[in-house]
């Protein structure tokens, strides 16, 4: 495979500036990170993800919604409850979250912690 570095960095040419551009906006590598570990609710995202505001959290869960990376489940509960799943797109970013997780680890001092925590 030749690579051959694009003139200019656009999102419809460029895979990586495409691929960027989903990865790259603010809270998404963390809550596809996760939502790698299976459903969640809007509060535990919201738990997760401290800083988040709830205004921040329900648009980024809308855009991935719409990019086909996180799919919306309702249940016809009371209360209602609704839970974020990754679907298979958003399932192919899970290695560029691991890599990430691996440079966090091996190159910024980031401590390793049990399977359990986030990180």
């Amino acid at each position: 495979m030749t690579r051959t570095m694009n003139p200019v960095h656009s999102s419809e040419t460029c895979g990586v500036a495409a691929a960027a551009e989903i990865v790259g906006a603010k809270w998404t590598a963390l809550l596809v990170h996760d939502l790698s570990e299976g459903p969640r609710r809007f509060s535990e995202l919201e738990h997760s993800c401290s800083g988040i505001s709830p205004r921040t959290l329900a648009e980024r869960l809308r855009d991935l919604e719409q990019q086909e990376i996180v799919e919306r489940r309702s249940y016809a509960e009371r209360p209602p409850r609704v839970e974020y799943t990754l679907t298979p797109k958003g399932e192919a970013l899970l290695p560029i979250i691991d890599a990430m997780r691996q440079f966090g680890h091996g190159w910024l001092n980031c401590e390793h912690h049990s399977h359990a925590a986030v990180g």
